[in-house]
């Protein structure tokens, strides 16, 4: 409580972590403006009913920052710029010439990232092409003109870039990353009904609900507060150098692995591929064929939602999914190189391959518990509403994770600051 109050009198002590407060607070103001802006053509009402029903579309509102169930200008979000980060991290594995710009300081960084605003267009398209067909499938689209769709497409695409503008207006001249703080925006706009339906539910019929979700809730944060900060430490000591009568070097320090390497970007994953069941049920069963409504039954029962298969399925795809990309971003052969040129070596570990074995060693035995982690958070909400009965509950395990894990982070960037600006206090 104390590193509370003192982070918090640091912080209006500094005049330049405020401006940047103030001006991250007034872009994600101006954000749920636009939120609360409807696109004409849609039955708003029996969107948000159909909405409340689905959490894996209560999932993907999350995603777009809280404002697909209003189906608003900005209803896409910054989904197509995750989707193309997701994509330019894994082509950098199969393009040199990517991950040669990666490495390549600021200039390069800049430039990975223009291609990836420029990817996000097309699947802004695709994206906001394929939300209008399921809510034409569900009967929710209202206009049938095609230069009505068309402009609604346009206008989709436009709000994506925009957002995605503001995102990197925050991360510029604000605090935190922007796309996380878009993100932590939209999570922390449903809290009031999240809030109002517990209210609800507080009734002596309903006290045990009520109960089960509270304890779930402080459960699911603590556990993803441990596991945000879970590390493994691995020893990394420096060579002696001697010069004259001076010894330089020979310092014994560790590298930090995290648990949770990838951060909720497995769930992203996952949650992209396990909507397109419920898509295409929702599709084939509205066709004239009967084929393809037996195929759209299928799907209803073996991938409904609270299916064991679907549950499997879904916590399965986040497990492998975190494997691979904590492979990704865990470059064990640059970072052997970095600390052979450094003269840095792992204890009882020769330098150059022989390291790069044992940090592969480290980072898959460290990931089993992240993926473990990540799976059960995925599944959760699935499991909370099962147990609850509760059907359209808003703040699942993956929100809490993205919640903890962006206010970490602004915290630590904050830190940094006081650092920058404070240096000479802290020697």
């Amino acid at each position: 409580m104390q590193y509370v109050v003192t982070f918090f009198k640091k912080i209006a002590a500094s005049r330049q972590v405020k401006r940047k407060l103030l001006f991250t607070f007034l872009i994600l103001l101006l954000f749920r403006l636009l939120a609360n802006i409807p696109l004409p053509g849609v039955d708003i009402v029996q969107l948000q009913s159909l909405f409340a029903g689905n959490e894996f579309l209560g999932l993907m509102n999350i995603f777009s920052g809280g404002t697909l169930s209003n189906f608003s200008i900005v209803s896409v979000g910054i989904n197509a710029f995750i989707t193309a980060s997701i994509i330019m991290q894994l082509a950098a594995l199969l393009i040199p010439k990517l991950k040669e710009l990666q490495k390549d300081g600021e200039s390069g960084r800049e430039t990975v990232n223009q291609y990836t605003r420029l990817l996000s267009v097309p699947l802004a398209v695709f994206q906001s092409i394929s939300v209008l067909l399921l809510l034409r499938s569900q009967n929710l689209l209202i206009a049938d003109n095609p230069i009505a769709i068309a402009t609604m497409v346009v206008t989709l695409v436009a709000g994506a870039a925009l957002v995605m503008w503001l995102g990197e207006l925050i991360t510029q001249y604000g605090l935190g990353n922007g796309i996380s703080m878009v993100l932590l925006g939209g999570i922390l706009s449903q809290i009031p009904s999240a809030i109002a339906q517990l209210t609800v539910l507080s009734t002596g019929a309903s006290i045990m609900p009520l109960i089960i979700t509270i304890g779930l809730g402080f459960l699911v944060m603590m556990l993803v507060v441990f596991m945000n900060e879970a590390i493994r430490k691995v020893a990394i000591q420096y060579a002696r150098r001697v010069r004259g009568s001076r010894t330089y070097g020979g310092q014994l320090t560790h590298l930090p692995i995290k648990v949770n390497v990838t951060g909720v970007l497995p769930i992203i994953f996952a949650v992209t591929i396990m909507l397109v069941p419920s898509f295409l049920q929702q599709i084939l069963i509205t066709q004239s064929s009967p084929q393809l409504q037996a195929i759209g039954r299928w799907i209803s029962i073996y991938l409904s939602q609270t299916s064991p298969w679907y549950l499997s399925l879904y916590f399965l795809i986040v497990f492998v999914f975190t494997y691979f990309s904590a492979l990704v971003f865990f470059n064990a052969d640059d970072l052997s190189k970095e600390l052979k040129k450094s003269g840095a070596f792992v204890p009882g570990i020769r330098p150059g391959s022989p390291t790069k074995k044992f940090l592969e060693y480290v980072v898959t035995r460290t990931t089993f518990a992240g993926a473990l982690f990540l799976g059960v958070i995925a599944i959760l909400p699935l499991l909370a509403q099962q147990l609850t009965g509760i059907q359209s509950l808003a703040i699942g395990g993956t929100s809490v994770l993205i919640v903890v894990s962006v206010i970490l982070d602004t915290a630590k960037q904050i830190e940094s600051q006081f650092l920058e600006h404070n240096y000479d206090k802290y020697i």
